[in-house]
């Protein structure tokens, strides 16, 4: 216990720095900024903002990109509460009764105990945080590149296959994710693979345009032309009409606290996140609720679960990102490639080789999910505002931004063509009913992946049954292995039913 306050003691001196407030308070500011308008959602929220962290010292960038990712993570509930139109994946959930409530006149109400539900998600989240990575990352130390490799592998097909409709093209997704990780000069031979004689794609292509072209621009151009208007005014909400009545603190109680915990437990698993913690929290209150009828008209409960779940998955899914150096979804993928590009290398020699940056961030979720409380009760107004500015005028300055922040990373023009390149993709992709996510987790992982294998199979003298012979690598291979399988066993029931229904009417 002494340890672990020593470190919050260095961390403290990090994050409540003047640089640390400042960046984290320009994070958590940003993030709910460009979260809240509908539509964007945190990855685009986070890679096109990613630019301005390169320029920045690790510590300070990495506290800055958390800001921006659970302040988008928080933002884009009041597109779903006042809109009916979710900022972000994991908001969905928050508008099936968020928007009822606002429709009531309740909008304040559900965005006070949002606010609430955020901050003790977070927290909740923050203390798992700090318990556990620590003794995970001594675990992890003992590992070697089949351990590794066997986590990395084992992530792609969660990522793939957990949570997901449409498994078999996910996993065309990581496919083409790893794929595009092979361009670039080879770290054993030195040999340029796949990069047509272009120098620019020596040391691969280049995350930042892949991320926003990817995630970014297909939202900016899904929206360009969407006009939705607010069911409620800024002067409809005031302080008064914020706060909950004794029997409403009641009802949200018991439910935040389940929601923690269940979206802590979801966002520390890879694969899962934010998106299933929240859907399954939601579910969870509905069906222990003695009010299950009012769910879908405005239940309180349905807010504050889903959003204290949604919080505590963000916060929680930094444990095997920060301690084992896996990234769990493709935000952490992104924080894994901004360590990388500072010349920090992930995985559990970060927390002993550098506690201040990892002390520091943890410190500041504290300070920055305080700060969210501070600056977003007082500032709905400000927000219901903005949500009042056509999206047709916001969307050219954001596409002008995005262009100069990618410009800014290497300054090379060749990465406003990848950026070009990978909207169409993104944007083919979404259109198919493709899986965008695990392709980005594929083209991180994969240059570490294919490093671990071969240093594997160099350690074994090319023996590829090392993965299985060593028990914890082993187990991790068979345990990826079972969950394959399981999905193939569902696969073919699947057929086989739609077989036998067709048979059956066509005998009728």
């Amino acid at each position: 216990m002494m340890e672990l306050f020593h470190n919050l003691g260095i961390g403290l001196g990090v994050a409540a720095s003047m640089a640390g407030l400042g960046y984290c308070f320009l994070g958590v500011t940003l993030g709910t900024l460009v979260g809240v308008l509908p539509g964007i959602g945190t990855m685009a929220t986070l890679a096109m903002l990613l630019p301005i962290t390169f320029h920045v010292d690790a510590n300070y960038a990495l506290i800055m990109l958390a800001g921006i990712y659970y302040g988008a993570a928080y933002g884009g509930s009041t597109a779903s509460i006042l809109l009916n139109l979710p900022g972000t994946a994991t908001s969905a959930v928050t508008g099936i009764d968020g928007y009822p409530m606002a429709q009531k006149g309740q909008a304040g109400l559900a965005l006070f105990v949002t606010a609430i539900a955020s901050c003790f998600g977070s927290m909740f989240g923050v203390v798992l945080l700090s318990l556990f990575s620590v003794p995970l990352a001594r675990v992890a130390l003992q590992f070697g590149p089949q351990e590794y490799f066997a986590l990395m592998f084992l992530g792609l097909i969660a990522a793939s296959l957990i949570g997901s409709g449409r498994s078999i093209r996910s996993l065309a997704a990581v496919t083409l994710g790893l794929a595009l990780g092979l361009v670039g000069l080879d770290l054993n031979s030195g040999v340029a693979r796949f990069t047509f004689g272009m120098p620019e794609f020596f040391d691969g292509l280049p995350l930042v345009a892949i991320a926003i072209g990817l995630f970014g621009l297909p939202e900016i151009i899904a929206n360009a032309g969407r006009v939705v208007r607010s069911s409620a005014s800024a002067k409809d909400i005031s302080f008064r009409s914020m706060l909950p009545t004794r029997a409403q603190w009641k009802r949200t109680a018991m439910p935040m606290l389940r929601g923690s915990a269940i979206g802590s437990f979801f966002g520390a698993l890879p694969g899962t996140g934010g998106v299933v913690a929240t859907f399954i929290s939601y579910a969870t209150e509905k069906k222990i609720s003695r009010h299950p009828e009012e769910f879908g008209k405005g239940a309180i409960e349905g807010v504050t679960a889903p959003e204290a779940a949604n919080n505590a998955a963000v916060q929680s899914a930094f444990i095997p990102t920060l301690s084992l150096g896996i990234p769990g979804d493709p935000v952490m993928a992104i924080m894994l490639g901004v360590m990388m590009i500072h010349g920090i290398l992930p995985g559990p020699s970060v927390i002993s080789d550098s506690p201040d940056l990892f002390w520091g961030l943890v410190v500041s979720f504290v300070i920055g999910n305080v700060f969210l409380l501070v600056l977003n009760l007082p500032l709905i107004g400000i927000w219901v505002r903005i949500l009042s500015i056509p999206y047709n005028l916001l969307f050219p300055v954001i596409v002008a931004f995005v262009c100069i922040g990618i410009y800014s990373v290497n300054y090379q023009v060749m990465d406003l063509f990848v950026l070009l390149a990978f909207g169409f993709l993104g944007w083919g992709m979404k259109a198919l009913n493709f899986e965008v996510a695990p392709l980005l987790l594929g083209f991180v992982l994969g240059p570490m992946m294919e490093e671990n294998f071969r240093r594997a199979l160099v350690i074994s003298n090319g023996e590829v049954s090392t993965f299985l012979a060593r028990p914890i690598s082993g187990t991790i291979m068979v345990a990826t292995f079972l969950i394959i399988g399981y999905y193939v066993v569902q696969g073919l029931r699947k057929v086989l039913s739609r077989k036998m229904v067709s048979a059956e009417s066509h005998n009728v």
